[in-house]
């Protein structure tokens, strides 16, 4: 309990794939019966768990024309290794903060979703991570999904008794320091403010027991803050803008001087060695993720000119083509949270596909950029 300004909070601090704490969170609203409940979820997260239809009722070519698949596929990783946890543990995740949202609506409790949403909050922190980091953050992140979690009875009982979600944060934050900034330290001060604009005096909060002694502390501050600076997606620095544009003009320039002083039969040259070296790699990345044969044709047309502009890569216009002549289907998105985990459903489940053919095309337009851009380069002398 800590008081505030003449108010008083009552932070239930919980384990996001824990039994005990559902009950416990029931328990204490109904005993308490405070003004207002606040819950560690955004309007997104809510949705999701309240009517169980996040993935089945996903538009895949609305996300990939937003440019949000990157998104997506840490929202689904996140959400494969909660559910590996919550399968072992016998309970899924989340459960306590619906708990808490259900037994508010019984007692006619007014709900205040606090949290920032997720994607601000995933976003935030890619932002804030190095290329060598995000590279090898992304590394790990899809060597996990594919291992079976052993856990021993000692590591049951340690999961039941804290915020599970809150410690594989706090664990990547102590290996990346600027992570733990964006999903924990930002959170906790967002959740803080959040619950100080709820109404009434009495105010029950449920929250990860990992970002209690957080918004305790900002609590005390006892100031409002503006969430606006925290509430935004980073820009995209100048530096990778420079780089966006300068390596196709870098490559039309080379082009065009090679042209100029060498003749148009050597450009010409250069230009189809450019088409073939994007082209090819990206083909072959269509073709391992067993795409649809005009996405795989497609992929060879699309990465020479898509590799010339920052404003969109092959992978979505790819990942789109895939999702428009083999559309995803309703039992693929309801098994998709499961299927994340098992590699051989990557090839089989549709929607998978779409983030295989993402992936694999991507890669293949970066290596073509730099093989295609050397050769050019190179010939320049």
């Amino acid at each position: 309990m800590q008081h505030v300004d003449g108010r008083e909070f009552l932070i239930v601090g919980t384990a996001h794939i824990s039994r005990e704490s559902a009950d416990l969170v029931r328990e204490v609203i109904e005993g308490e019966r405070p003004d207002c409940v606040c819950v560690e979820l955004d309007a997104q997260r809510y949705e999701a768990l309240s009517q169980k239809r996040k993935f089945q009722e996903l538009d895949i070519r609305q996300v990939i024309r937003k440019k949000q698949l990157s998104a997506l596929l840490a929202n689904l990783l996140l959400a494969s290794y909660q559910k590996k946890l919550g399968g072992v543990l016998g309970i899924l995740p989340g459960t306590e903060l619906l708990e808490a949202t259900q037994v508010a609506k019984e007692n006619g409790i007014p709900i205040a979703l606090c949290d920032r949403n997720v994607s601000v909050t995933l976003r935030r922190a890619w932002a804030s991570m190095g290329f060598f980091k995000k590279t090898a953050l992304a590394g790990n992140l899809m060597v996990s999904i594919f291992e079976r979690p052993e856990v021993s009875e000692d590591d049951l009982r340690r999961l039941r008794d804290q915020d599970v979600l809150s410690e594989l944060m706090r664990e990547l934050g102590e290996a990346m320091p600027n992570l733990k900034s964006a999903l924990i330290d930002e959170r906790d001060v967002y959740l803080a403010q959040r619950m100080r604009e709820a109404e009434g005096d009495r105010i029950v909060a449920v929250v990860g027991a990992g970002h209690v002694a957080g918004i305790c502390e900002a609590l005390a501050a006892t100031r409002d803050v503006d969430l606006s600076e925290i509430d935004t997606i980073p820009p995209i620095s100048p530096i990778w803008k420079v780089v966006g544009w300068g390596i196709p003009a870098l490559i039309l320039a080379s082009l065009v001087y090679i042209g100029v002083s060498q003749g148009a039969a050597v450009a010409g040259q250069n230009l189809l060695y450019w088409i073939i070296a994007n082209g090819v790699p990206s083909a072959i990345g269509a073709l391992i993720a067993f795409a649809h044969p005009i996405t795989t044709v497609a992929a060879f047309f699309v990465a020479p000119v898509t590799s010339l502009t920052p404003v969109i890569g092959a992978g979505y216009v790819c990942a789109f083509l895939q999702a428009y002549f083999q559309p995803p289907k309703v039992r693929e998105f309801e098994t998709l949270a499961d299927d994340v985990g098992k590699p051989r459903e990557w090839w089989r489940n549709r929607m998978l596909r779409v983030l295989l053919v993402f992936i694999f095309t991507t890669i293949g337009s970066i290596i073509g950029t730099y093989v295609g851009g050397y050769e050019i380069v190179s010939n320049l002398f």
